[in-house]
């Protein structure tokens, strides 16, 4: 397991809640197993307790969001820190069953936590996997979706740093939505225009008189 595919761990724990729309789907320990993914070995260790845990977690890894979308860059890094502390991993090197053509294992980086529960060994890879994206791209790739009001989390990876949305689907609507804004203002505009038009008329029409 690569390194970097730990930030995705971050990413769906904060997206797990949409504050602006009123909506948590973190609300049993069958969702807080979900977030796990294929790691179904930690996510066995899930219980209803890790449901009020993994939201505290939640809430302060959209914190590293928040600051790092509103250019703070130094508080995204602190915030990020405190979670590294408090949640500690130890790299290790793994082969799993996977082998190369010539039956060698492929030995990659994997994060080993050791947690006293499922909230601490899902919060520890989360936070490592986001540091090492952070570290590895900028804290500038960390953002919050601009398609009000979804405000989901994203990592941008994209070359040229413009990724603004958190999906297609709502780049869609925040492009649509814009259009229609163009369109409203230029209509506005065209009425404003044929007004003074028609003032400009009359005023003539009556000195002409």
């Amino acid at each position: 397991m690569e390194l970097a595919y730990y930030s995705d761990y971050a990413v769906r724990l904060v997206n797990s809640e949409e504050p602006a729309r009123g909506k948590d789907a973190l609300t049993s320990v069958e969702a807080v197993r979900d977030l796990f993914g294929v790691n179904q070995s930690a996510a066995r260790r899930a219980t209803d307790a890790d449901v009020t845990r993994f939201r505290s977690v939640r809430a302060r890894l959209r914190a590293v969001f928040e600051a790092a979308d509103s250019g703070d860059e130094t508080l995204a890094v602190d915030l990020l820190n405190s979670l590294l502390l408090e949640f500690p991993v130890s790299p290790q090197i793994s082969g799993h069953d996977f082998r190369d053509d010539d039956g060698r294992p492929l030995w990659h980086m994997h994060l080993a936590d050791h947690p006293s529960n499922a909230t601490a060994g899902y919060a520890a890879i989360a936070a490592m996997g986001l540091a090492f994206h952070l570290t590895e791209y900028g804290v500038d790739r960390l953002g919050l979706c601009e398609a009000a009001p979804c405000r989901n989390a994203y990592l941008d990876t994209s070359t040229n740093r413009s990724r603004r949305y958190c999906s297609d689907r709502c780049a869609t609507r925040a492009n649509v939505a814009a259009y229609r804004a163009r369109k409203r203002l230029e209509a506005d505009r065209s009425a404003s225009t044929g007004l003074a038009a028609d003032s400009a008329q009359r005023s003539t029409a009556s000195g002409e008189r």
